[in-house]
């Protein structure tokens, strides 16, 4: 998993509210678990006029001229910027691995629906949650002002925004850990590999049994 530390990224607005993951990554491409791939299909049916099926070759679909991620001023976005319980539905693992292959980083919004919220971590995605005021006060802005750009800072959980007005959010200290250190669920056993081994190897002469051919 890759660390996160610092980012300096462009914003795209994502102007609706619960959003759920079948429609951040539609329930027809869940057919591999090998976390790539994904990005050319996420909100498929938001930004395509047609409807997705895996192995389509995506630069021959009609894209929306009217979804956001499409418009051009927002290409390269590595920051989304989102409304209330965003990723709430079903806990499909793959709408944060979408996000994250499409190239987001970092969601900034309200509020996230729990499972969502946990998957984010464990797939080198911060999640930010600010005050409402603070994520309307972005909207308004990325509207207004073409390449709105946020720097979030990890070590001291701050989001400064173009005007220099820095935010404070709050994140539990060993998700703070993990994704600072690029630690996911297999990241942490393996750091305990040497005890492992030890483990295994007096298991070896205690219970020669177990590992009878």
């Amino acid at each position: 998993m890759r660390k996160f530390t610092q980012l300096e990224g462009l914003v795209a607005p994502l102007d609706r509210a619960n959003v759920d993951t079948d429609a951040i990554i539609p329930k027809q491409f869940l057919k591999s678990i090998k976390r790539s791939g994904f990005g050319q299909n996420l909100f498929d049916e938001w930004r395509y006029m047609d409807h997705g099926e895996p192995g389509q070759d995506a630069s021959l679909r009609l894209p929306n001229p009217d979804f956001v991620l499409n418009q051009p001023r927002y290409r390269g976005a590595a920051i989304l910027l989102t409304r209330d319980n965003f990723g709430c539905g079903s806990s499909r693992e793959h709408a944060p691995w979408a996000l994250e292959d499409y190239g987001f980083r970092a969601l900034v919004g309200t509020s996230f629906a729990d499972i969502f919220y946990n998957n984010c971590f464990k797939n080198g995605l911060l999640p930010v949650m600010l005050a409402k005021s603070e994520v309307e006060e972005m909207f308004a802005q990325a509207d207004q002002f073409p390449g709105y750009k946020l720097r979030i800072n990890l070590e001291n959980q701050t989001v400064t925004r173009p005007d220099g007005k820095t935010l404070s959010f709050e994140v539990d200290a060993f998700r703070k850990f993990c994704l600072l250190n690029g630690f996911d669920d297999i990241g942490l056993t393996l750091r305990h590999a040497e005890k492992i081994r030890e483990f295994e190897a007096m298991r070896r002469i205690e219970q020669p049994w177990l590992f009878a051919a």
